[in-house]
């Protein structure tokens, strides 16, 4: 496998280069990066059709957003910097993300620039009018700093025992994070931002959804390069001839959280597990793909949302089977299988609605 893009560079290319950039990072960033151009590209196609309208906004100095900003600045400052000079070095960069370390004058005094700025933006800055899609940078930074959280938090509910003996190693340690955590804090983190700025959050719903899917597939790019620990079970079936050998049971060579036997260097698994990341990368580009294609053909709002809960749920429950995560005693399902549960039926429900609203209506229409 490849922790760093500096492993990925010698293996494609024969050259020994020493990157300590993580593989797995990159990939997160490649995914906001692809979310971005396709929220974007929604957002302005949503208004340029009259669905969403652009807003006057004036800076607020409420004290909260002042207290707000000074502490993102903060923690920008905090650890970027400190990121910055350890990658300088050819120090992990990693290690420092999920510690406490950090540059403690470069964020007090961000912290200071930053709360400045939020409180004098309001006295020297007129209402100006913006289009949806220039939210996209402050929604970005919101919902990874969010996401991140929730992804951490739920991770440490999904490994209670070890929480409760360990609670630093668990919520500082570089693996540890619930996709499903992330995607709950960032959305609704997302969705606030959008109920702030008065768009309707049925049509903030529609305009994420694909952008989601996407996002979740490359960064499941990440968890196989990386080997980050998301793979599946022990695969004992025989190979079927015409796939390859690391498409059907793999066993993480150099994985990035050095899990298995070591022998030749590195450490290796002992036997060959399904490589699930890449079967969720594959089949949620895959749908991505399907759900860009019809997304101008669905009139109906909320239609594009509830496909996605009916696709991711129906995805994650069955990629569950064969995963190593751990099964809560009531019904034997790991806490993805019952979040996805609540995906299906919330998408199911949502068309229930949406088909009682158009026989019910006495126009047969939906506004």
């Amino acid at each position: 496998m490849f922790p760093t893009i500096g492993d990925l560079i010698s293996y494609l290319f024969h050259i020994t280069v020493k990157v300590n950039l993580q593989t797995f990072g990159t990939c997160m960033a490649l995914a906001f990066a692809g979310a971005y151009v396709v929220f974007v590209a929604e957002f302005k196609r949503k208004e340029n059709d009259g669905t969403i309208r652009g807003m006057l906004v004036r800076p607020a100095s409420k004290p909260v957003e002042v207290i707000v900003n000074a502490g993102i600045g903060f923690l920008i400052g905090y650890k970027v910097v400190a990121i910055v000079l350890a990658l300088l070095q050819r120090q992990d960069p990693v290690s420092l993300l999920f510690s406490l370390r950090g540059n403690w004058i470069a964020g007090c005094l961000l912290a200071l620039v930053w709360g400045i700025w939020a409180y004098y933006s309001y006295k020297i800055a007129a209402s100006q009018f913006i289009h949806p899609y220039q939210l996209m940078p402050y929604i970005v930074f919101m919902v990874a700093v969010f996401g991140f959280i929730g992804a951490k938090l739920f991770d440490a509910v999904e490994h209670f025992q070890e929480l409760l003996y360990n609670p630093v190693t668990v919520l500082f340690s570089r693996s540890g994070f619930t996709y499903y955590g992330g995607l709950i804090f960032g959305a609704l983190t997302y969705l606030y931002i959008g109920y702030r700025h008065k768009i309707k959050l049925i049509h903030m719903a529609d305009i994420g959804s694909p952008g989601m899917m996407l996002a979740y597939g490359i960064g499941r790019i990440g968890c196989q390069l990386s080997g980050d620990g998301d793979w599946g079970i022990v695969n004992r079936h025989v190979k079927p001839d015409w796939i390859p050998q690391w498409a059907w049971a793999y066993t993480y060579p150099h994985n990035a959280i050095d899990t298995g036997v070591f022998k030749n260097g590195y450490y290796e698994l002992p036997l060959g597990v399904y490589p699930t990341p890449l079967y969720e990368a594959v089949l949620c580009i895959l749908l991505f793909m399907g759900m860009w294609m019809v997304r101008k053909r669905l009139r109906v709002p909320g239609a594009m949302f509830f496909i996605y809960l009916l696709l991711n749920g129906i995805e994650r429950y069955y990629i569950e089977v064969i995963r190593i995560t751990p099964k809560y005693t009531l019904f034997q399902l790991s806490q993805a299988q019952i979040i996805a549960l609540l995906f299906m039926a919330g998408g199911v429900a949502g068309f229930v609605w949406l088909t009682g609203r158009y026989y019910f209506s006495p126009t047969k229409q939906i506004p």
